[in-house]
């Protein structure tokens, strides 16, 4: 099932291209307003998802590099091993691993992940992500609808 590899290409291609554009663009810290609930804001994220561990004192860089490599290593081995009637897993599969893969290289490279979609209500925000975020986690909403999936038996 390595033939969805275009789909991980896809996303960490869009994720690397719109955290260039930000990085660019924008300052740390600057929000631009687009919608009533919806801002690009520009963070450094040095921790994992809603900001666990960022303040740890920079340990956690090489920590997140080393769990997001083994399990990119680990998806692109099962990726190997799903059958060819497994094409939705496959794809939820190929979502996560190109979305760890670009978190992965921002972690490796700057030691930080760039963060800029920030949907709010009110006074309240919902923790800033990226597209790499939105893959992993549209790819195990994918995976979760698929366990609860019947597959006929051989």
């Amino acid at each position: 099932m390595l033939r969805w590899a275009w789909l991980s290409v896809v996303i960490l291609g869009l994720d690397q291209l719109t955290k260039w554009i930000v990085d660019r663009s924008m300052h740390v810290y600057q929000s631009i307003d687009l919608l009533p609930f919806f801002n690009l804001t520009y963070l450094r994220n040095q921790g994992a998802a809603f900001s666990f561990l960022s303040d740890a004192g920079g340990w956690q860089r090489w920590f997140f590099v080393i769990l997001s490599f083994t399990a990119s290593t680990g998806i692109v081995l099962w990726l190997t091993r799903l059958g060819r009637d497994h094409r939705w897993e496959a794809a939820a599969w190929a979502l996560v691993l190109g979305g760890a893969v670009g978190n992965l290289i921002d972690r490796a490279a700057y030691g930080y992940v760039i963060d800029f979609l920030d949907v709010y209500y009110g006074e309240w925000h919902w923790p800033a992500f990226n597209v790499a975020d939105s893959a992993i986690t549209i790819g195990i909403g994918m995976l979760l609808v698929d366990s609860f999936r019947t597959r006929p038996t051989p």
